[in-house]
């Protein structure tokens, strides 16, 4: 969405030639239903953080709904980012763009340079001049030990944490293991203790307490003009990894997660990691540091990873247009494009040149930044 509107206004005559794919058919599905399923009150941005290319856009949207920013930076509530964002639709006129497919394949076309077949789940295939890939989050990160699991169990007593809906659980009695210690940990755990569950989180190491998941420095020159002037790939995926640097809880979770210790709600395992789990009707789970436990469910918030290589849909790319890749990251130019085609992509994978916040709404801003000035005429045609 951010790019469409960055896009549209700097060239409207473009509207007609715009498609975008998304197998729900609707703007920010994956979006709404994340936020819904884990019962996420508020966003993790300030409130200048979103789609449209105005930075004030939202908190002129708000004025009669100053209750639904929330301290200590005016974070937008959920209903009002996503009523600001069906706002924006209509006023950009984007709800006729997104064709209900996915696209399941992404070949060059040999005898045209510079022209894309884009296969979609339903057989048909389009013709594109340019192709922007924003895919969102990469794939769910699961850990070794689940690979090891001998025995067969529910699929829905161990899930990773997207694959979770608290709003169709009942948990009373309960207790759940959550792995992780970003804030989707601390969102399930307020959503099981909130059922009725008792919740064992476990993180790998110290829980970190951050107001935003990377340094706001990083939003502007302060760190990203040493990080621009880097010129060797590898680091600069290493200070991504730094800056990122695992998942973080805010000072409001982590407040709301000691009260729940206190109440005995919730154990707070840092420093430990789970070695083995077994599964006979409960888990029982055995930890580096000696300790065992047993649990109903495990939840595996323990995030996603990006890289290039394994994204089905680019194979094809890659072995025609091969490009240097910095642990998983794509070394693109600095409009963000593939070198050889007009590939463009954004988001995480977008992090070598937009820096750690590529994943993040103000890095989808930075990146539409770069990407519009190098669209000129893109052309579609259908095809079967």
């Amino acid at each position: 969405m951010t790019v469409v509107t960055h896009l549209l206004q700097k060239r409207p005559q473009l509207r007609q030639r715009l498609l975008v794919f998304d197998p729900s058919g609707t703007w920010m599905r994956q979006w709404q239903n994340q936020f819904a399923a884990f019962e996420i009150p508020h966003l993790r941005s300030p409130a200048v953080h979103h789609p449209d290319p105005n930075p004030y856009a939202l908190r002129q949207f708000a004025q009669s709904r100053s209750r639904e920013l929330y301290p200590p930076y005016d974070l937008p509530g959920t209903l009002l980012f996503q009523d600001f964002c069906q706002e924006l639709i209509h006023r950009w006129s984007l709800q006729n763009h997104v064709v209900a497919a996915q696209v399941v394949r992404i070949e060059p076309i040999k005898q045209l340079r510079s022209r894309f077949r884009l296969w979609l789940d339903n057989n048909q295939s389009i013709v594109a001049r340019r192709v922007i890939l924003a895919t969102g989050s990469g794939t769910p990160q699961i850990p070794a030990w689940v690979q090891k699991i001998a025995a067969s169990y529910p699929h829905d007593r161990l899930c990773h944490s997207r694959h979770v809906d608290l709003r169709h659980l009942q948990l009373h009695g309960e207790t759940i293991l959550i792995v992780g210690g970003g804030l989707t940990s601390g969102h399930l755990a307020l959503g099981a203790i909130a059922r009725g569950a008792k919740v064992i989180l476990m993180s790998r190491r110290n829980l970190q307490e951050k107001l935003f998941d990377a340094d706001p420095g990083w939003l502007g020159p302060k760190y990203l003009k040493h990080f621009w002037a880097e010129p060797d790939w590898e680091t600069r995926a290493e200070l991504v990894q730094q800056a990122r640097n695992g998942g973080s809880l805010t000072p409001a979770m982590m407040l709301q997660l000691r009260r729940a210790q206190r109440q005995g709600e919730i154990t707070l395992m840092e420093k430990c990691q789970v070695i083995s789990a077994t599964w006979h009707n409960a888990w029982q789970i055995y930890c580096d540091d000696g300790s065992q436990y047993e649990c109903d469910r495990i939840w595996l918030a323990t995030g996603t990873k990006v890289d290039i290589t394994a994204e089905p849909l680019l194979a094809e790319i890659i072995e025609r247009y091969p490009i240097p890749v910095a642990k998983g990251l794509p070394v693109l130019d600095k409009h963000l494009r593939w070198a050889g085609c007009e590939l463009f992509i954004t988001g995480g994978l977008a992090a070598l040149q937009v820096g750690p916040v590529a994943r993040n709404l103000s890095g989808a801003r930075m990146a539409s930044e770069r990407i519009i000035p190098a669209l000129w005429k893109p052309s579609i045609a259908f095809s079967h």
